[in-house]
Formats: C-alpha cells, sequence, structure tokens
C-alpha cells in the first residue's frame, strides 16, 4: 500500500475500536510501520514527528514534565506505571530510569525509531493523550510514554521541540521466521544444579543460562523439585488476589524487546474481567495498571535463586510459545531478606499442588 492508503486503512481500522497495534496488523503492518507511515500527516486523524536518536537524552529531558504514564508491553500483558521519569543513566546500550515510580531497565540496541504521535479518535474519547512511542526494527514497540493530566504540557512541547528531527526517514524490516534450533548435547544437569546453588545474585542467572546454552524454562525443567515447582496456572490470580487481601508489597516485572518495566509496591484492586473471549486478569489502581491475559498463560513455576541475602523467589508465567508473560517478586531492596509475607503466600501456591499434566509427566 501507498502512503495515503496506508493513512486510510488504519484509521478505519482504529475507528472500528482496535488498538493500535491490532489495527496495523489488520491491515498487514507492523504498528511502527502504520506509525511511521503518518509522519508528516496533516490532514489525518493520525500525526506523527520522528525523534532523532538520543534516547538516553531524551529520557533525562522528561523529568521536566513532571508526572507521564510509561507503558511497556508484550504479546500478552501490558505493564502501565504513572510517574516522573527521574534518575535516567546509561553505560554502553543499557540504560536503567530509577525513578520513585518509573523504574526501567533500558536496552537501548534495541530502540530503532521513536515518534511524538497525537491522535484524534473517532470511536471513544475524542482524543488520545500525546504520547512518545519507540519501536525496534521490526517495528515492535518497545517503550510508550502518554501525557497525562498533571504533565507540564510546555515542558512536553519543548522535550519534543528539542528532539524532533522533522527529516528523518524511518524504515522498519519484517521479522524473519525463527530457525529451527541445532541439535545441542544433553545439557550437564549436575554441574547447571550446582552452578544455581553457588549463585550470590539474581543477576547471575542470566549468564548462567547463556553458559550452559539454555532457555529459561529448560533450566527450570533441570532443577524442578529442587530450586523450581510448576503451580496451577491460576496461582497468578490466587498470588495477586492475596497480597491484595493482606497489603503484602510486590514486584512486578514486564519487558518487551527493549525495555523491563517494575512496579514496586502494594496492589489493591484485582480484577479479572471477560472480554470478546478473552480472560483479562487486570490490577486498576492509582498509578499503577496491570493488563495480563489470563487465558494465554501455558506455565507457571515457582522460582528459588540463592544469594548473599537469603533465597529470593519469584513466580514467573510464560505463553504457549515459551515467552516469558511476567515475573513477580516479594518487594525487597539489596541486602534486605526476602518478605516472610511473601514466602507465605508462595507456600499457599506451593501447597496446592502442580497441574496435572507436570505430574503425569
Amino acid at each position: 500500500m501507498n502512503t495515503p492508503d496506508i493513512r486510510t486503512a488504519f484509521q478505519a481500522a482504529r475507528a472500528r475500536g482496535l488498538r493500535a497495534r491490532e489495527a496495523a496488523e489488520a491491515i498487514g503492518l507492523s504498528e511502527g510501520a502504520a506509525i511511521a507511515a503518518h509522519q508528516g500527516a496533516t490532514d489525518a486523524p493520525l500525526q506523527a514527528q520522528a525523534l532523532k536518536l538520543d534516547w538516553l537524552g531524551l529520557l533525562q529531558s522528561l523529568e521536566s514534565c513532571g508526572p507521564l504514564m510509561a507503558l511497556t508491553r508484550n504479546d500478552t500483558v501490558v505493564h502501565e506505571k504513572t510517574g516522573v521519569y527521574q534518575k535516567v543513566s546509561a553505560s554502553g546500550h543499557v540504560g536503567l530510569a530509577l525513578g520513585e515510580d518509573i523504574d526501567l531497565r533500558l536496552f537501548f540496541h534495541q530502540w530503532h525509531a521513536g515518534f511524538a504521535v497525537t491522535e484524534a479518535l473517532t470511536s471513544g474519547p475524542g482524543k488520545a493523550p500525546p504520547s512518545l512511542q519507540f519501536f525496534d526494527r521490526h517495528g515492535t514497540a518497545v517503550h510508550k510514554i502518554f501525557v497525562r493530566e498533571q504533565t507540564d504540557l510546555a515542558a512536553w512541547q519543548a522535550v519534543i521541540a528539542r528532539h524532533g528531527d522533522a527529516q528523518a526517514a524511518r524504515d522498519f524490516v519484517p521479522r524473519a521466521a525463527p530457525a529451527a534450533a541445532a541439535p545441542q548435547a544433553a545439557p550437564d544437569a549436575t554441574a547447571f544444579a550446582a552452578a544455581w546453588g553457588a549463585m550470590t545474585d539474581t543477576h547471575q542467572f542470566f549468564p548462567l543460562l547463556k553458559q550452559f546454552g539454555l532457555e529459561r524454562q529448560q533450566g527450570f525443567r533441570l532443577v524442578e523439585g529442587r530450586y523450581t515447582q510448576r503451580v496451577e496456572n491460576a496461582a497468578v490470580r490466587e498470588m495477586l488476589m492475596e497480597a491484595a487481601f493482606d497489603g503484602t508489597p510486590i514486584m512486578v516485572f514486564v519487558g518487551s524487546p527493549g525495555c523491563i518495566q517494575i512496579h514496586t509496591g502494594p496492589v489493591q484492586r484485582v480484577e479479572p474481567m471477560e472480554v470478546h473471549g478473552k480472560t483479562w486478569l487486570n490490577v486498576l489502581d492509582p498509578g499503577f495498571n496491570l493488563h495480563l491475559r489470563e487465558d494465554l498463560i501455558a506455565d507457571v513455576w515457582v522460582v528459588e535463586k540463592p544469594t548473599s541475602d537469603g533465597v529470593v523467589t519469584s513466580v514467573e508465567a510464560f505463553d504457549a510459545r515459551g515467552e516469558l508473560m511476567a515475573m513477580f517478586f516479594g518487594a525487597r531492596k539489596p541486602g534486605q531478606s526476602e518478605l516472610v509475607a511473601w514466602r507465605n503466600i508462595v507456600a499457599h501456591l506451593q501447597s496446592a499442588g502442580q497441574p496435572s499434566d507436570a505430574v503425569s509427566a
């Protein structure tokens, strides 16, 4: 399709109530490509301006805007957090935002394009809040930032004026089909379990998987019954409900290809919802929203990692493709032991038993 046809088709899909990502997919494009087609538009409901590739400088400049809503999602979970972008730094291509509310791990090598976006809607609210939207080279959103009522709009416009790049052209490439995995020798389960037991920090886990050439759940299976346990898919709902009931503060991690977004604190309003045959598990709190496709959960694991501060336990949900949906921990800071209240919640999940397919496997 040429650019005018893309704009027309995208707007028609949006008018049917589809979210931007779904609207782009409905017309055969990535979300990034659909947004890029609106660069320079003056008569379309959606207008986009490309941004300079200075991701660190841009994010650092947002502190002057005051509260903004940070959104990071993957195929099955959306994580929304409102706060101020503070303490943004980077070492090479890895960045951090360590504000009181906005807590991010940023992988800038995955950030390919960014746009300042405004959109007038023909269905629902009359106008979507202005946003900054960032995409990888395949057009998958890695992070989005939305204006809130408390945002300083003059500061927001100044950021866009300083970081906009009206002449830029942003192109995207389709994602290649995953290659068939090459046959590998069976991993040394004894050596892997010993290395797992020798961990002193949770951040050593990813290098450990890489060292042994393992995917995340492969590693879990090698130490199942010792450091990991599969639990029922309903465990995510039960965990959130129990944390809300007793006020246990938790950490919620959701990742995209270029960002991990973290909520630390209590959850209060946990609401499952059936919408058009989809089951959403929602947290709807002031300053924090989570939307998780509960019907797409395929596996849930309780995972224990030894650290210098004692055992740290996570609850991790995966979809049918083996993709990590979200991770949950008890709230803690380095140097602190895990919350007893969180361990109690996890113990209840473990005592409920394993899913039937795991027992018979």
